[in-house]
């Protein structure tokens, strides 16, 4: 019979790669999996996987009345239905997955994406950031299974709360592609339109570059950034695609010429994070730009892939994209390790860690 095993996140599922990543992975190894979510208003219809797929629908859809009533529905759906394995995506699905797992007695797996308590959209709201801090200290040490997305938040985890944490990268799943032999003139950034992600900084030195930038998803900030390309007369320069389906943001990576991956220091999760981005541009064979963290520098010490840099002023990324763009020797030694890289930083490798860690539960449950 096979182990269920259910991911509750709180995204609508369509974009989240890494679950769709997971969730593939533990249903290919024979597991009975079920991806629990919620439908946004703007919601595209889910598209077919190999594993079950659940969006709750709810009335409201930001503020605190929508996590106490999100939720109040994620402890009922637990509640009412019967699962081997309960898997929990962040702090915020994390105390109706506990209290269920230990009034049914079932394994509970966390997966933390990030240091939810360091988010810009937190670490600068007391009241706010004390709630998720109790949450996290009234659950963590009481984890037995646990993961995150790289080796310094894992390190982080176990030092603050005595709990294991094991890295399993969000890297991009290894597949032959034809590269081509010219990239087309654009630089590219994939990700969340959020706080801190360096965009703002990225459209006002597109005002000195000679190439032209493309936006790719969507997020609190989306607005504010098309306001100040309007405002800088850039809208010959700057292109806004919103949410992008994975298969046609494999296209526009593939063909871009330069990634950008920056951030501002907003605080631990994003000094320590590894963007899924990262490896998005590195498996297309796409030279990128990245702020100089903990993370990005281990990596590029071990296979320059990127240029790094050491702040957000304007003039300093248009020196680094210059650089990048316009020193033919630096950029193909950038693309040809990113092509050795891949081989080696892929889901593949990855997912062997978290195969284990499910067999390990599976054996105790």
């Amino acid at each position: 019979m096979k182990t269920k095993i259910i991911f509750l996140v709180i995204n609508d599922l369509n974009y989240d790669q890494r679950m769709q990543r997971i969730c593939n992975s533990l249903s290919k190894a024979g597991y009975e999996v079920t991806l629990l979510g919620r439908e946004l208003p703007d919601s595209k219809p889910l598209k077919e996987r190999p594993y079950q797929q659940i969006r709750l629908k709810l009335s409201v859809h930001k503020g605190k009345f929508f996590y106490l009533i999100y939720n109040w529905k994620l402890f009922r759906f637990l509640s009412k239905n019967n699962f081997d394995v309960i898997g929990s995506i962040d702090l915020d699905t994390l105390v109706p997955a506990y209290l269920v797992a230990k009034k049914k007695n079932k394994p509970l797996v966390f997966d933390a994406h990030e240091y939810f308590p360091e988010v810009p959209e937190v670490v600068h709201r007391p009241k706010v950031k004390w709630v998720w801090e109790k949450v996290e200290s009234w659950i963590v040490p009481k984890l037995k299974y646990a993961y995150t997305v790289n080796e310094s938040l894992a390190q982080l985890f176990e030092q603050k709360y005595g709990t294991p944490f094991l890295s399993i990268r969000n890297a991009t799943v290894l597949e032959e592609k034809n590269f081509p032999d010219v990239p087309q003139d654009y630089i590219l950034y994939q990700g969340a339109v959020n706080v801190g992600r360096g965009l703002e900084q990225m459209i006002e030195a597109m005002q000195y570059l000679d190439t032209h930038l493309i936006i790719c998803g969507k997020g609190d900030v989306f607005e504010p950034c098309q306001n100040l390309v309007k405002e800088l007369h850039l809208e010959n320069k700057v292109t806004f695609k919103g949410f992008v389906a994975p298969e046609k943001l494999k296209k526009i990576t593939l063909h871009a010429k330069l990634g950008i991956n920056l951030l501002e220091n907003r605080g631990q999760s994003y000094y320590y994070s590894l963007a899924n981005r990262f490896f998005d541009y590195l498996h297309n064979g796409v030279p990128q730009l990245c702020s100089d963290f903990p993370e990005y520098q281990r990596l590029n010490q071990q296979h320059e892939v990127a240029l790094l840099v050491e702040n957000l002023e304007t003039q300093t990324i248009v020196k680094a994209v210059n650089q990048v763009l316009n020193n033919e020797i630096l950029y193909k030694r950038l693309h040809q390790n990113c092509l050795k890289a891949r081989l080696e930083l892929n889901w593949q490798e990855e997912e062997k860690k978290l195969l284990a860690l499910f067999e390990k539960v599976k054996i105790t449950k």
